[in-house]
């Protein structure tokens, strides 16, 4: 009963929109309207203000840490507490409050990362980190949810971690072929090129500068 609860406790708390708070309490603008569309700290980056990013990453990255935490705390061991982490990354992806309209679920799994596998987090940063240098993180994120389940079993790691970070990665997969409800093109071959750019490249055309800077007037 502790680990249903602490489940459904990551998911409600994950579903807290931060960037889309800070969205409309710095700006007035509702972030799934410009950009990508996701509920993200990159969008906030983009047409909220860069100092936000901070608070925002960090909420996001303890909404998931935390209950996290707790259940190791309260001995529910490694299962149950990926579990929790997984549930708070679902949640930020798929939030109850925004009509399951959310973000990309990265922060809050660095935040689960952090309690159950730091070095995994290492290896996710040490990523984002490359594909911020070369302004363009959403192939280097892929990248790094791919080879994560190889590089927590090359080091031994439980079994709850590798299946986590699989889960994580169909998580993601799942979440952006969905692309926040965003329809695709007809049956034919565009709709399967736009199906393989949102799987590889997070969006729906190859211009990274031109997807993540729409506006609704254009």
């Amino acid at each position: 009963m502790r680990t249903i609860l602490l489940i459904l406790g990551g998911y409600l708390l994950g579903s807290i929109p931060s960037a889309y708070l800070a969205g409309r309490w710095l700006k007035g603008i509702d972030l799934r309207q410009y950009g990508s569309g996701t509920v993200s700290g990159s969008m906030v980056w983009e047409h909220v203000a860069h100092w936000a990013v901070i608070p925002v990453g960090i909420f996001d990255l303890l909404k998931a840490a935390v209950p996290t935490w707790l259940a190791i705390q309260l001995g529910l061991g490694q299962h149950a507490a990926a579990a929790v982490g997984l549930a708070a990354t679902v949640g930020h992806n798929w939030p109850l409050y925004l009509g399951f309209t959310g973000g990309r679920g990265i922060s809050p799994f660095l935040g689960a990362l952090l309690v159950l596998f730091p070095w995994g987090f290492l290896w996710i940063l040490a990523f984002l980190a490359v594909g911020w240098l070369i302004g363009d993180s959403a192939p280097l994120a892929i990248g790094a949810l791919i080879t994560l389940p190889v590089f927590a079993n090359w080091l031994g790691t439980s079994a709850p971690i590798t299946s986590t970070s699989i889960g994580m990665l169909l998580v993601t997969l799942a979440k952006r072929v969905q692309a926040n409800g965003r329809p695709l093109p007809p049956p034919g071959p565009e709709r399967r090129q736009v199906i393989l750019r949102r799987l590889l490249l997070d969006r729906d055309i190859v211009p990274h500068k031109e997807w993540i800077r729409r506006r609704p007037e254009n």
